[in-house]
């Protein structure tokens, strides 16, 4: 694994473009909406902020956006984009990293909590947010919903991404809560793998991981538009909020 971790040169210099869906204004408005009624007139802090997905059009909206990045070759793909300049960014691990400020919102979108493969690490991330929030702030999270009740009797493997030039499978290991995502693409001719660890966790888990940082579940819905959240919900976004002073 490179210093920027999964997110390399390699993987930065084509993520806009492999996560094209992700980047429609059918997908971000309704996110963007929801995070800024949020932070009100509270500054946000973004964990996993990337090439600035949600944290542009955030900012644009007017509120005030830092960013915890691991990946450098990621930020120097947020940089070269219009309105970057009002986005500061910190590089290290969102779940240990600080900065001297504080926030009335914190994020992470996309699956990003899953970038922590531990529990322990995971843990970490809430009490760094709870350290890193104003009284009252909440903290927001876009996940998925495990998805090992759709899976054949006895099967560890599900298919995400079928095309003719990209394929993309996940392999789950129940003992352990992993979940490692297999992403193969034919470029110029040549297939390419890669390969990306995560941890899953279930709603009521990180449900006791807010509580053990002080926090404490406000809404839970199944997507940005305030979708109900219910059993058959494939994701969940989640807002939990520190307690007032």
């Amino acid at each position: 694994m490179h210093d920027d971790g999964y997110f390399d040169e390699h993987v930065a210099a084509r993520y806009d473009q492999s996560s094209a869906d992700m980047f429609d204004a059918r997908v971000v408005d309704p996110a963007v909406d929801f995070l800024r009624e949020i932070a009100g007139d509270g500054c946000a802090l973004e964990l996993g902020i990337g090439t600035g997905r949600i944290a542009l059009p955030l900012s644009q909206r007017g509120v005030p956006v830092h960013g915890i990045e691991l990946s450098n070759a990621m930020v120097a793909r947020l940089r070269a984009k219009r309105g970057a300049e009002n986005i500061s960014v910190t590089i290290g691990d969102f779940a240990t990293t600080t900065v001297d400020r504080s926030f009335s919102l914190a994020y992470l979108v996309f699956n990003t909590i899953m970038n922590l493969t531990t529990q322990t690490a995971q843990v970490a991330c809430f009490r760094n947010v709870a350290a890193h929030l104003e009284p009252a702030g909440c903290f927001v999270v876009e996940v998925s919903v495990p998805d090992l009740q759709r899976l054949p009797p006895g099967e560890t493997i599900r298919a995400f991404h079928v095309s003719e030039t990209r394929w993309g499978l996940d392999e789950y290991d129940v003992a352990t809560q992993g979940l490692t995502s297999h992403h193969f693409e034919l470029l110029d001719g040549t297939l390419q793998r890669r390969s990306i660890p995560f941890r899953y966790a279930w709603p009521s888990e990180l449900d006791l991981m807010a509580q053990l940082a002080g926090m404490s579940l406000r809404e839970r819905w199944s997507g940005w538009k305030r979708e109900l959240f219910t059993s058959e919900s494939r994701t969940h976004v989640s807002v939990w909020a520190k307690a007032p002073s």
